[in-house]
């Protein structure tokens, strides 16, 4: 089991209350564990926002590698197609 250490933390009426719902509603049976629920929600976003960057600095690194190897579109022809997927898709709004 791991080591737990205790951490005194200052919550806003608003918070305190959620924490409070939380537990009252029998989801959790402590204020810790909605603090550590939340805590490995945060881990686990911020994991994703990390995987999501790397992805797209790689697909950078790979637009750049092509534009040195003089692989390149003009860019009338990229805001044709766009207008082009832009007039085909459904309206999502």
């Amino acid at each position: 089991m791991a080591t737990r250490k205790t951490l005194t933390v200052s919550l806003t009426p608003e918070l305190e209350r959620f924490v409070a719902s939380r537990v009252s509603s029998g989801k959790f049976v402590s204020a810790s564990e909605v603090v550590r629920e939340g805590l490995r929600i945060l881990e686990e976003r911020e994991a994703r926002r990390e995987a999501e960057l790397a992805r797209l600095r790689g697909e950078v690194r790979v637009g750049l590698e092509q534009a040195r190897a003089g692989r390149l579109v003009d860019a009338d022809e990229v805001f044709e197609e766009l207008e082009r997927r832009t007039v085909a898709a459904p309206d999502d709004r």
